[in-house]
């Protein structure tokens, strides 16, 4: 199709984005695959993958050790705003997207890309989240989506890479489609296609089943300042291995599954599996703490601009003008959000038993009711008369 000559390709080691290079190349007249694989914490050895997109025909295949970026300025800001799609998923797939899409535009300026392509298909959300932030982040830029326009089955496309050296899968495909970094988990297809059948045990790896957990509560101590988890236990911690350690902590309680039916962008229902056991373990704690330290007024509109923000991320739109102010927002009621949670670990849940602040509205000498207490009681009889007279009125008009 000759629409570039020289692309940048977001990479992941598997059948399609392998075979998305000979198919640039020989059907779309691509004269040079440059190829990009984020490390984002997901735990697979990165070099064969490395040296399998170069056996596939890349010209390049580069590496890019994005974790701490993944965890500061886009996992972070999402826990500031409890963000929370369909107010069950925690976006650990969502937010991964838009800083690919920013490594495949930075990489495209500095090797003199004129596009970048991804593998997405023509059914999931993963297509226009990649597609509108790099439009976002450079409208000149070509996109191309090899997968969602060649139409070819599994087996096709299977035996197509085999025709420019690429193997096949060696061992039999899992009926799943996974996909996996620091934040969690995420699985679909295969038998989960039926939203009555129950996930087997085999498709979840960051979490133990509930009946392998331990049989004794876990008490654990979460410190943020302004809404950032820093430390554990009053110990402070890395982004990096504060979720790790948090991942396995969480996950050995069988904390973080979800098993939901979910909207996606294109109109479709979606059976999704999820893991997440830190990111959902923080952003529980995290609102706890919110509820200490902001307040009502600010507290109340603040999980109106959350649904907001969860559905943004969701659709794609990280980088828009909305979710730039939405942020200045979220920033803004951080600034007394620094305290200490406690949370105890228990047979998948987590529970909040404590939290404690500086910054804290909750006044004892106000909310006890024993002899210390001093509220004035006798002030809440006009109160209530204000408070209620626009209804009494209405009342009264309509009798008649």
């Amino acid at each position: 199709m000759g629409r570039a000559k020289k692309v940048v390709l977001a990479y992941s080691g598997g059948v399609d984005t392998s075979v998305c290079i000979p198919y640039l190349k020989e059907e779309w007249g691509v004269e040079e695959v440059i190829t990009l694989a984020a490390d984002l914490g997901q735990g697979d050895e990165l070099e064969p993958i490395r040296e399998k997109a170069l056996k596939s025909g890349a010209s390049q295949s580069l590496v890019a050790d994005a974790t701490q970026t993944f965890v500061k300025d886009y996992a972070f800001p999402a826990i500031q705003a409890n963000a929370l799609y369909e107010n069950r998923y925690p976006l650990s797939t969502a937010l991964a997207r838009p800083l690919i899409a920013k490594l495949l535009v930075d990489a495209a300026a500095e090797y003199g890309a004129d596009a970048v392509a991804h593998g997405c298909t023509g059914k999931g959300n993963d297509q226009v989240r990649f597609d509108v932030s790099i439009a976002a982040l450079n409208p000149d830029l070509k996109v191309l989506a090899p997968a969602r326009e060649w139409g070819m089955s599994r087996e096709e496309t299977i035996a197509y890479g085999e025709r420019f050296g690429i193997p096949s899968p060696v061992k039999k495909s899992s009926p799943y489609s996974i996909d996996r970094n620091l934040l969690g988990r995420s699985i679909e297809a295969g038998p989960l296609e039926d939203p009555m059948n129950e996930p087997l045990e085999e498709v979840y790896l960051m979490t133990r089943a509930i009946a392998d957990t331990p049989d004794e509560p876990e008490y654990l101590e979460i410190g943020f300042e302004r809404g950032i988890p820093v430390s554990l236990d009053g110990q402070p911690f890395s982004p990096i291995e504060l979720l790790t350690h948090l991942n396995d902590r969480a996950g050995n309680h069988g904390i973080g599954r979800i098993d939901m039916v979910e909207n996606r962008l294109v109109g479709i229902k979606s059976r999704e599996i999820y893991e997440a056991p830190a990111l959902l373990t923080l952003i529980h704690a995290h609102r706890d703490l919110e509820s200490l330290a902001l307040t009502s007024d600010v507290m109340h509109y603040k999980r109106g601009i959350e649904e907001t923000y969860s559905q943004i991320v969701y659709n794609g739109l990280w980088y828009s003008p909305l979710k730039a102010a939405l942020d200045a927002f979220v920033l803004k009621t951080q600034e007394r959000v620094t305290g200490t949670v406690r949370v105890k670990l228990f047979k998948g849940n987590a529970m909040i038993v404590g939290r404690q602040s500086a910054h804290s509205l909750y006044t004892p000498d106000l909310a006890t009711y024993g002899a210390d207490d001093k509220f004035d009681h006798k002030a809440a009889e006009g109160f209530i008369y204000v408070w209620g007279l626009p209804t009494r009125v209405w009342s009264q008009t309509g009798r008649g």
